[in-house]
């Protein structure tokens, strides 16, 4: 669950309301989405889709139940107490946060990151999770660019 909003820019409730049938390979499709659309593709990495696809067989899971049938508040304290074992107030939407920060430091372009980690229609909606550039990060960003 945690590795689909810190991987894959999932929101908690969309990750709550997937079912096997929404996996196809490496990608998770999201229906009724935010957005209003009638669904939306979120793409994850091999390793996560192999550990959710082993999941799903381990528990048994009908195609049409649940892989995660939990509540809202039930997965805020999932997320809290992973949080509260590294030293950090983690929060849901940080895990989101942090897949769209994680692909920028990365190198992956902002249109990316927006259009398909995030699935947000505007840019600028991305860009206000993206975190400020420190003077540190910026000198060494500098640096390697001109190495």
């Amino acid at each position: 669950m945690l590795e689909l909003m810190a991987r894959g820019g999932m929101r908690a409730g969309e990750v709550l309301n997937i079912t096997p049938r929404d996996i196809e390979e490496r990608k998770v499709i999201i229906r009724e989405p935010k957005s209003g659309k009638e669904a939306e593709v979120v793409f994850i990495p091999q390793k996560v889709a192999d550990r959710l696809k082993e999941h799903i067989r381990h528990k048994v899971i009908r195609p049409s139940q649940r892989i995660f049938p939990i509540t809202y508040p039930a997965a805020r304290a999932v997320v809290k107490k992973a949080g509260r074992l590294v030293g950090i107030n983690l929060k849901t939407h940080d895990l989101r946060r942090h897949a769209a920060t994680y692909a920028s430091r990365s190198g992956t372009p902002l249109e990316i990151i927006s259009k398909v980690i995030l699935r947000h229609a505007n840019l600028s909606t991305t860009q206000r999770y993206l975190r400020k550039v420190g003077d540190m990060e910026a000198m060494r960003w500098i640096e390697n660019l001109y190495a």
